[in-house]
């Protein structure tokens, strides 16, 4: 079956208690120009359920002056999002895990489209490992347990 490669208003982040989260309890990484952050949401938390992810596309005023060109810049990823999500959409839904993501585009002038493209592509690998990780974690705890210790006696 093939799937439409659309970005439907339930995929974007609006709530607020969300967004909070998303910046105070997420993990991040860099993949310049982009910042990414990200958290695994719990099962108390309300998420449309047809939805493994719920993503916020934003740029830095500080670095793109001007409004046009903050614009262009998510209008930019989230094009580049919409077409390549649906291997991060399977491995979630594979794995029954619910995704928070952050885009935060950081790069001195405006994107290329084929550079946006390029780096969404390698972000969203990176996210499919990283709920490799989040599986491996919870289908054996002994190994999360092992990590913390070896953590605290650092």
């Amino acid at each position: 079956m093939h799937q439409r490669l659309t970005f439907s208003k339930k995929e974007r982040l609006c709530s607020k208690k969300l967004t909070e989260k998303l910046f105070k309890k997420s993990h991040s990484f860099f993949d310049f120009p982009f910042k990414i952050v990200y958290y695994f949401a719990s099962s108390t938390e309300i998420l449309p359920a047809d939805v493994p992810v719920q993503v916020l596309f934003t740029a830095s005023k500080r670095v793109l002056k001007k409004a046009v060109s903050r614009n262009q810049a998510k209008r930019m990823m989230r094009e580049a999002y919409r077409k390549n999500k649906m291997p991060l959409f399977e491995k979630l839904v594979e794995s029954n895990k619910r995704l928070i993501l952050g885009f935060i585009y950081n790069g001195p002038k405006g994107p290329e489209y084929s550079k946006t493209e390029l780096k969404i592509i390698s972000v969203i690998n990176r996210l499919i490992q990283e709920v490799n990780r989040e599986d491996k974690k919870s289908l054996n705890p002994s190994v999360n347990h092992q990590e913390n210790i070896i953590k605290n006696s650092n």
